[in-house]
């Protein structure tokens, strides 16, 4: 007879509690743990496919070196030598900054891969680094950290107790929440138009979140911010701006509301895509509601003026007094406070070399990393480490980063499998993977709807050539020390010996009761459904970080950016140009995922999505196969006619792009789909923040063949 443990799903930013049955030491199905106080026994279609992850016979089980076009294994002891001594090599004869770093969405799934990331990043003292971040959620983080002084104080929709949600450019339908932990998010949807509130969806698409809304509006790619302005002139105007205690402490609401008054409705509808009639309905909803919160993700963030939206949704949220209130923009309590224990962040400190590009908490931009591996001269990126990322699909111009990476001198990969990346690598050290490891999500509690604590010890072995991640950066960056390489200073090589020493159990023991929960590792484990630590409670304006504690609600850095969207207004699209936007399904995980048949079968998923006027005027029907064309690329994707996107925009899904040579990964190889990110643009990102435009951009598209 088999048994029933408990662990937490690491896939995604819900943190779903899991009960998994074990038969002979393996897990052999997985549901929901319904005793979750805060995931409530939700499961998705992801964590069913964890053992598949575990037992696929494509992960790599022992360190793997790259011998020309042929691979073999190789031992640990000589990896790791190998690894520092030519990463060592190539600081000492070009720089601390020939060596770069990408760490890839997962560092941030688990306690002790964030934790080995950043000493690992820290003992490599490199500036050439680089992540997801600028892929995904960066205007967010600047706004949190101009407007409130750090770049992890990130307000998340207090949703079990609003009465009006307002989304942008967010699908928590299908991606579960994002940068808003909220296990059951589907529940938590209806539960507020249950008790009578309203949802609103702003969106390019009728996406799964849009069509279980009150309402849905289609709006432009890269119109969230002239949409936000439309709103916030009409709370101005009408009177309804109504900050509240907020006033008291924040400045420049006066020189906003002067801002404001320039972008009336009937200017930016066109911008937009959404009448100015729409856009005045909608802030005197948003307005009138007892309790209301906007909400803004990818869609807000990856576009040309994604660091002006992101600025002017928390803008919205002050504005209308929704920010730190119940059913508002709230901040958590969390049981590991990362906000009070970590940096408050910086900006612009240095820039890419070639373009010049910010960077943001030490980090550059990804859309910049294809072109400083290629540019010659002092500084140029010579070797790479990548940690569980897999940039050739999931950063703009693949095909470009693609041929980068095969010029590299040195390449080490920290990964579970070969893939579009890592085939480039000389090395590639495989770590363990789901219920093998602890879980804790010190990063994720910090972006949850409602306070909880969960940790989960480990359920299995891993396999026996397979290490703990937090043990391969640290052993990594012991070796890469050892050879003269990396950061100079003794008290680099203390913290890492020390660091690894401890463990990541001692660690986060640590963390726990020093936090403001004053928990415990040994308290934790005696609730192994987690611990409710219930609602968000009010907690400005003690927890801001900037000078006197004020809410900056107006930074000159997004003054000097309004003319370039003012420039915009009026711009019109090129003649037959669509405009292409991604999408997220729920059995998708990025690109890692494909590898899994249960989530993979079926239909095919990766299809372009286009308005049925659209598809009439091309010639092109359901089910034909279409050649999209943007200035980096070109490929050829299979058609899903669909009202659900707007006229004029065209849809396909991240992450897919299974076919390049290589690669051993058999069952995403045989369900291949197309990469987005063959046609993403490296060269357009928002000038503001150095985010990769990812929405918006300008494609052609005709029937193929």
């Amino acid at each position: 007879m088999g048994e029933t443990r408990l662990h937490t799903c690491m896939l995604c930013e819900a943190v779903c509690g899991l009960a998994v049955e074990m038969e002979g030491g393996r897990a052999v199905a997985v549901r929901g743990d319904a005793d979750d106080p805060f995931s409530r026994g939700h499961v998705c279609p992801k964590a069913a496919a964890i053992p598949d992850v575990m037992e696929d016979p494509d992960r790599l089980r022992e360190p793997m070196r790259r011998e020309g076009g042929r691979w073999a294994p190789v031992s640990w002891r000589a990896a790791l030598a190998e690894a520092g001594e030519r990463l060592a090599a190539i600081q000492k004869r070009h720089g601390p900054d020939a060596v770069a770093l990408y760490l890839g969405n997962p560092t941030v799934h688990g306690f002790g891969a964030s934790t080995a990331a950043a000493l690992f990043s820290r003992a490599l003292g490199s500036h050439s680094r680089f992540s997801a971040t600028s892929v995904d959620q960066l205007p967010h983080m600047l706004a949190s950290l101009e407007v409130l002084g750090h770049q992890l104080l990130l307000p998340v929709p207090d949703l079990d107790r609003t009465s009006f949600m307002l989304v942008l450019g967010a699908n928590p339908r299908a991606s579960n929440g994002s940068l808003m932990t909220a296990g059951d998010v589907g529940a938590r949807l209806d539960g507020i138009r249950a008790r009578g509130g309203k949802v609103v969806v702003v969106d390019p698409r009728r996406t799964e979140t849009a069509a279980r809304a009150d309402q849905h509006l289609a709006i432009r790619p890269g119109g969230d911010a002239a949409l936000l302005l439309g709103l916030l002139h009409v709370l101005f105007a009408e009177r309804l701006a109504r900050p509240g205690r907020l006033a008291s402490f924040a400045d420049g609401l006066d020189r906003l509301e002067a801002l404001a008054a320039r972008f009336p409705p009937e200017r930016v509808a066109a911008r937009s895509g959404i009448a100015a009639e729409d856009i005045r309905k909608l802030a005197r909803d948003f307005a009138g509601a007892e309790a209301a919160v906007a909400y803004g993700r990818v869609g807000v963030c990856t576009q040309e003026f994604g660091g002006l939206a992101a600025w002017l949704v928390l803008a919205l949220n002050v504005v209308s007094g929704n920010l730190d209130r119940p059913g508002g923009a709230m901040f958590p309590s969390p049981a590991v406070d990362l906000v009070a224990g970590g940096s408050p962040g910086s900006f612009g400190r240095h820039a890419s070399r070639v373009r010049r590009l910010p960077a943001f908490g030490g980090e550059l931009p990804v859309a910049a990393l294809a072109e400083e591996i290629e540019a010659p001269g002092e500084g140029r990126i010579r070797a790479l480490v990548t940690f569980a990322g897999n940039p050739v699909l999931s950063t703009p111009n693949g095909a470009r980063l693609d041929r980068a990476l095969a010029g590299l001198e040195f390449m080490v990969s920290i990964d579970l499998f070969r893939n579009e990346t890592t085939r480039h690598a000389h090395l590639i050290l495989p770590t363990s993977f789901g219920f093998e490891k602890d879980q804790y999500d010190a990063v994720f509690y910090q972006l949850a709807v409602r306070n909880a604590a969960r940790w989960a010890p480990a359920l299995v072995r891993p396999p026996p050539g397979v290490r703990d991640d937090f043990r391969v950066l640290l052993d990594l960056a012991l070796a890469l020390r050892a050879r003269g390489g990396g950061r100079r200073g003794w008290r680099t090589g203390m913290g890492l010996r020390l660091a690894r020493l401890q463990g990541p159990r001692r660690l986060l023991d640590r963390a726990l009761r020093g936090g403001p929960r004053r928990l415990s590792l040994a308290a934790l484990g005696r609730a192994p459904h987690g611990i409710d630590l219930g609602p968000h409670v009010p907690r400005l304006p003690e927890r801001l970080y900037t000078p006197g504690k004020r809410i900056r609600i107006f930074p000159e850095r997004y003054q000097a950016d309004l003319a370039r969207l003012e420039a915009a207004l009026d711009a019109p699209l090129a003649a037959g140009t669509l405009e292409l936007i991604g999408r997220r399904a729920l059995r998708s995980n990025n690109s890692w995922m494909h590898n899994s048949l249960r989530l993979v079968k079926g239909p095919v998923a990766c299809t372009l999505l286009v308005h049925p006027a659209d598809a009439a005027a091309r010639g092109i029907a359901d089910g034909d196969e279409a050649r999209v064309h943007s200035r980096v690329g070109e490929l050829r994707v299979p058609v899903a006619v669909s009202d659900a996107v707007a006229p004029g925009v065209v849809c396909l899904p991240h992450g897919w792009g299974h076919a390049r040579p290589g690669t051993a990964l058999g069952v995403a190889a045989a369900h291949p789909g197309a990469s987005f990110n063959d046609l993403a643009d490296e060269q357009r990102v928002d000038a503001l923040s150095g985010t990769a435009v990812l929405n918006g951009i300008p494609v052609t598209v005709d029937r193929a063949g």
